[in-house]
């Protein structure tokens, strides 16, 4: 792995290592919005706020003091000053969630990182064509999507036998389509540009085949993007450090018994033995 992690300076503060928004969770899925917004931070970043329902924000209040929450209605004023979105974990696909999704498009700049994960794909991937017209006329200069290979059957109109047996093609073809970052999560997750530059890798194990692993990676590209990382090597660093923290997971746990929240625990043992590397 060739990519740095984001230098840390002396004279710093929070607003130094960037601002996350994460639009996350859902009534009955508040886990997503809690470990794809610690682990934005865990990683490095200095602030994540997370919008979401009553709810959730309460849910996530209760497991952690780290998160500023931030009400829907609250949602475009939140947006200014921001480094990175994150869009998607546990979002639903309800007529609510659409219309927040809508609200988020109405009000973010173009020129912000945005990374869309889970619902946020699977909302874009549901036929309104209104939505996905209005999401491909903002031309976002800086865009990653993050889907497992059912997500990327679902915006390529095709199978999922079709992706599994085409993964790097099925990927590319996403990359083309919405001029993003893809990272297709598969057990070698595969990384590729618009561009043509690719990544398949190799760390992480089976015990990360559980609920709730790609809220912490989504985390993870969000966190090391506001820290100024290009989105490209962000995603390739971000799935490397992932599939560390689940291998340091494992070495202690088992394969059987790591959950995604084991997975954050380890992202410092990940990012510590990264750095020993780094030359």
């Amino acid at each position: 792995m060739e990519f740095k992690l984001p230098k840390r300076i002396e004279n710093s503060n929070k607003s130094t290592y960037g601002r996350v928004v994460n639009i996350a969770g859902s009534d009955y899925m508040p886990g997503a919005a809690y470990l794809s917004s610690v682990s934005a931070l865990k990683v490095g970043c200095g602030y994540c706020f997370l919008c979401s329902t009553d709810r959730v924000i309460d849910a996530v209040a209760a497991k952690t003091s780290n998160v500023v929450f931030v009400p829907k209605s609250e949602l475009p004023n939140i947006l200014s000053g921001v480094d990175v979105v994150e869009i998607g974990c546990g979002l639903g696909t309800s007529q609510d969630s659409v219309k927040l999704f809508s609200k988020f498009l109405d009000n973010v700049d173009s020129s912000i990182p945005v990374v869309v994960d889970a619902d946020g794909l699977n909302i874009l991937a549901d036929n309104n064509i209104d939505l996905l017209y209005d999401f491909n006329n903002k031309k976002f200069s800086k865009l990653v999507f993050t889907p497992h290979p059912k997500e990327a059957a679902r915006l390529l109109k095709c199978s999922l036998s079709d992706v599994l047996n085409n993964v790097q093609e099925s990927a590319k073809k996403i990359s083309k389509d919405f001029n993003c970052v893809t990272v297709l999560k598969t057990h070698n997750t595969y990384v590729c540009s618009p561009d043509g530059q690719e990544y398949t890798n190799k760390t992480g194990n089976s015990s990360m085949a559980k609920a709730g692993s790609g809220d912490v990676l989504t985390g993870i590209l969000s966190g090391l993007i506001a820290q100024g990382m290009d989105i490209y090597e962000a995603s390739c660093l971000g799935v490397h450090l992932h599939g560390l923290s689940g291998d340091f997971a494992k070495e202690e746990l088992t394969e059987y018994c790591v959950m995604a929240s084991d997975l954050v625990s380890y992202i410092s043992n990940a990012v510590k033995f990264y750095l020993s590397k780094e030359v």
